[in-house]
């Protein structure tokens, strides 16, 4: 592989970050067809159930497709799914090469497509740009390969970690730019996970806003007593999924009526079972999960070790040691049961400082 390799692949992962808020629960594919040096066809998967980013490629080049080389982000699809095989498309439109960023995580393809592809004399290369590649489809990898959601808690603290003051009071701590970029890191994930103390709190809607989108994440609430008031917000307007570990019948059914979704997860301490709520959201589809929650549920799911990653919003401002913190860890008595912390990105989003770091299991 080379540099005009390289600049094809790029170009076929700018096309696949057009599908970051629509394709779910499918993975965002970008397809570059090259023949003598440029483009003859190009496309990106847009959403489950329509052609993917193969396909409009090959619709665009027509003919000229033989011969030619498809630089496409993930490798094509080797089963009947709600659409025909990718590799077959190719190979039936003639392409000459492929090479793909990735191989799908997905246990259905898992190497098949390329494997299909080299048996019908198409050259074959992956892992170009792979890095880049996975990013994009970090939530549909991690469904595949751990049955459960990339889990990516978002918080909104000041300088000294501080998230509200002693008598609840938080709104608003960060300023009207990062409260507005919450809302793509809403846009490109499937649900959106809080806690009923939030939602008895802020009464929050958590959709999506500012952003045109035809698509809502799905609403999720863990309250294990069942506390949601029918009249919340978070009710309205959209899907809304809560887990509970409650019996009652009667709470069921006033929240039913609302048109929230309940299920029962308990665990053994009376709680909602946390794991399970993930491994839950995986089976329908889910790849990225957004938290928005307090302190109780952000430490429980930390404590767990069910957080992949953190955006964490640092406003410079001093709130105390009497104000509420991020995450409630409880005692911490050795440096090993710390959270670590592996940086991705750091930036000034308008007077605040934002923070994306991943969860190491080093301690």
């Amino acid at each position: 592989m080379n540099a005009a390799d390289s600049q094809w692949m790029a170009r076929a992962l700018r096309l696949a970050e057009r599908g970051l808020y629509t394709t779910a629960p499918n993975p965002r594919v970008g397809c570059v067809l090259v023949k003598d040096g440029s483009v003859i066809g190009e496309g990106w998967h847009e959403r489950a159930g329509e052609p993917h980013a193969e396909v409009h490629a090959l619709r665009a080049a027509g003919a000229a497709a033989r011969g030619a080389t498809a630089y496409v982000t993930l490798e094509p699809c080797s089963h009947h799914g709600r659409t025909p095989p990718c590799a077959d498309a190719l190979i039936a439109a003639g392409v000459a090469r492929v090479v793909a960023a990735m191989q799908d995580p997905n246990p259905l393809v898992a190497g098949q497509g390329l494997k299909k592809l080299s048996a019908a004399g198409v050259a074959v290369e992956s892992g170009l740009m792979e890095a880049a590649a996975r990013a994009l489809n970090i939530g549909f990898i991690s469904r595949m390969t751990r049955g459960t959601p990339w889990v990516r808690s978002k918080i909104a603290a000041s300088l000294d970690g501080r998230t509200a003051l002693a008598n609840g009071t938080s709104k608003w701590i960060t300023g009207e730019a990062a409260r507005r970029d919450v809302q793509h890191w809403r846009a490109r994930s499937c649900a959106v996970l809080t806690g009923t103390g939030t939602v008895l709190a802020d009464d929050p809607q958590l959709n999506v806003r500012e952003i045109e989108t035809d698509r809502q994440p799905l609403r999720v609430v863990v309250d294990s007593e069942l506390r949601t008031p029918p009249q919340a917000r978070i009710l309205q307007h959209g899907r809304t999924l809560i887990y509970t570990a409650c019996s009652d019948a009667a709470k069921h059914q006033a929240l039913r009526t609302c048109g929230a979704e309940v299920a029962v997860l308990a665990g053994t301490d009376g709680k909602v079972e946390l794991p399970a709520v993930l491994r839950d959201l995986a089976q329908r589809g889910v790849n990225e999960v957004l938290v928005e929650a307090g302190r109780t549920l952000n430490g429980a799911l930390l404590q767990a070790g069910l957080v992949d990653e953190l955006v964490l919003y640092l406003a410079p401002q001093l709130l105390g040691d009497a104000a509420r913190g991020l995450a409630d860890l409880g005692e911490l008595t050795q440096l090993q049961q710390r959270v670590n912390l592996h940086w991705q990105d750091m930036r000034q989003v308008g007077s605040d400082l934002r923070i994306v770091a991943t969860i190491t299991k080093e301690k």
